[in-house]
């Protein structure tokens, strides 16, 4: 039994049913309450049951004309759960919980709302987000995704959450100068986009030069801002034509 999902399916989407109306973890039974999205590569909704709210998120399942992808959400899924567990200890990451099926898994739910482009959060707000940052950098992860204002949370206690680990690198095991080199400039582009969130929400916390920077990506990001921009005109364009929300995407 699944939930009907909001919005028509579509090759885009993740698999074509909608998240399951029931799921049990920890014990217990939890209902389907809403879905957050359901793009390309997962579909994320939120359950309640008498053990309080969790989230699921179930990776890509469906083939992409002809090609296969149950591979990369089962990847995707053990790649992002290792990160849930490497940072469980951290205050303001959401706990795991357990897997569901073999693209899925379901972590605790954080309360609160996406930062908003100029939101006025409370003075510490900042610092506490760079604390947390710094501490998943500590671990040898970048957290990549940055960008996104969605994937920053301002908690119902005023306090910063981070949220979808998708696509961030985590060193791991891998030795070698490569693999930390990279590491250390996906951590640079973390608080390129650290800064530029600030700028935008309160300018008034940072000094002259600190804003100046902030206009300023690095090499690496002046390239990524060129190679990625044609990929998101082009989303744009197709998902206006299909009539379908655009969802997330990466401010520049």
């Amino acid at each position: 039994m699944t939930a009907q999902p909001p919005a028509a399916e579509n090759r885009l989407q993740a698999f074509p049913e909608g998240l399951p109306a029931v799921i049990r973890c920890a014990g217990g039974e939890f209902r389907f309450v809403r879905q957050f999205k359901h793009d390309f590569f997962a579909a994320t909704g939120l359950y309640a049951g008498e053990e309080g709210q969790v989230v699921l998120k179930i990776q890509r399942r469906r083939p992409y004309f002809g090609l296969r992808l149950g591979w990369l959400g089962a990847w995707l899924t053990r790649h992002e759960a290792a990160i849930y567990r490497e940072l469980a200890d951290l205050p303001g990451v959401p706990g795991f919980v357990d897997f569901h099926g073999p693209t899925g898994f379901i972590h605790e739910f954080a309360p609160g709302r996406p930062l908003d482009r100029r939101e006025p959060v409370c003075d510490t707000f900042f610092d506490e987000l760079a604390d947390l940052l710094s501490a998943v950098h500590a671990r040898g992860i970048a957290y990549v995704d940055l960008n996104k204002r969605q994937n920053i949370l301002v908690g119902a206690d005023g306090r910063p959450c981070l949220i979808d680990f998708q696509i961030s690198y985590r060193l791991g095991r891998r030795g070698g100068e490569l693999p930390r080199a990279i590491l250390a400039m996906l951590q640079r582009q973390d608080w390129y986009h650290f800064a530029k969130h600030k700028r935008r929400c309160r300018p008034d916390l940072m000094t002259p030069a600190d804003i100046e920077r902030s206009y300023r990506p690095d090499a690496w990001g002046r390239i990524h801002r060129i190679i990625s921009r044609p990929y998101f005109v082009v989303r744009r364009w197709i998902l206006d034509r299909m009539h379908l929300p655009r969802g997330d995407e990466a401010e520049g």
